[in-house]
């Protein structure tokens, strides 16, 4: 796939747009005012990937913080404001890489100047974010409703807002839980600038249906090359965030970081509890820096030309399993071994 080429911007350490990799972003979802229990959160998102952080800052308090957090922590953090343009600045003052704002609600063409000017001192980009809850009335009113054409409108009015200060250092992210709405938006905002584009489903849903429906919207866009940095947007532990956005990346042939699992669906041949065993393998290879396939396969018969496409296998039959390299079967042993039987391969590999 062509990816769509975007301005390169630089968040912290991090460079997204141009050629850059596509980043992995996610939020935390405690009190910015909690200093350790943010710090604690993205320290364990950092070694999950995560590449770039946002934080909500309502609060002088919470820019106090998240100055404090951001000197203990190693990726890029976004401060989130909403309404109150003295936020902005207090976090970017507090060393904010990335601020995130509704240029339309900071309080008026004044206040807005006064953000873009500390952002333009400091070189921190602004991430306009637009959201289909949110889209002004007159919009609503002109497209007969929440559309995709309205929410565009309303981001490149926003974009331009910021642009008439003289600032460009700018990221784009256009929001709905309306899987199609959201698809058609970004599309639409591709082909009308070359800002780099923030994709994600906004308010998606629980782990299972947040998943699949960041998976459907996030993965249509991401084939058709647009989309600069990610968030899978759960109602769960941000670190789900991080592994579905992981997976969704990989699965695009995106990224080839870690151990891709394959598993067989269950059926009839089934010979092994392999429902628990995949469970088990997944959770066992997370940690491992080897770019290969891994299958679990529950079937003797087929399992060995089904994971033909793996670097390495492990299969279930009558009371024995079978340890698979390349499609080929190398080992025949119980099936109570093949779990240790995998990890003894993986210690070695090379």
């Amino acid at each position: 796939m062509q990816r769509k080429k975007t301005r390169e911007i630089q968040i912290g350490n991090v460079k997204i747009g141009n050629d850059n990799p596509i980043a992995i972003q996610s939020m935390t979802n405690i009190p910015t005012e909690d200093t350790e229990g943010n710090i604690n959160q993205i320290l364990a998102l950092e070694k999950a990937g995560c590449e770039i952080i946002r934080l909500t800052v309502p609060t002088m308090e919470a820019a106090e913080s998240f100055g404090r957090i951001k000197k203990a922590v190693h990726i890029p953090c976004v401060a989130d404001i909403h309404f109150d343009y003295k936020m902005a600045i207090a976090a970017m003052e507090n060393g904010a890489d990335k601020i995130r704002i509704n240029p339309g609600n900071i309080g008026g063409e004044e206040k807005l100047a006064k953000v873009v000017e500390v952002a333009k001192e400091r070189n921190i980009p602004i991430r306009v974010g637009v959201n289909s809850g949110s889209l002004e009335k007159e919009l609503v009113a002109k497209y007969n409703g929440v559309t995709a054409k309205g929410l565009v409108e309303s981001a490149l009015d926003k974009v331009r807002m910021i642009e008439e200060k003289g600032y460009e250092n700018i990221v784009v992210s256009i929001k709905s839980s309306n899987v199609p709405m959201c698809v058609e938006a970004y599309e639409l905002v591709s082909e009308a600038c070359d800002y780099p584009l923030h994709v994600g489903i906004t308010e998606a849903g629980t782990i299972y249906t947040g998943n699949i429906k960041s998976s459907v919207g996030l993965g249509i866009l991401l084939h058709e090359g647009i989309g600069d940095t990610i968030r899978v947007s759960l109602t769960g532990d941000p670190l789900e965030e991080i592994k579905s956005a992981k997976t969704i990346l990989r699965s695009l042939g995106l990224r080839q970081s870690g151990i891709e699992v394959i598993s067989c669906p269950t059926c009839g041949r089934t010979k092994i509890d392999l429902i628990g065993l995949a469970n088990k393998v997944e959770e066992m290879v997370k940690d491992y820096p080897l770019n290969i396939k891994v299958a679990v396969m529950g079937c003797a018969v087929n399992g060995p030309g089904e994971a033909k496409e793996a670097d390495i296998g492990i299969a279930g039959g009558i009371n024995e399993g079978l340890l698979i390299k390349k499609g080929e079967i190398i080992k025949k042993l119980p099936q109570s071994e093949l779990l240790a039987a995998l990890k003894a391969e993986l210690d070695n590999w090379k």
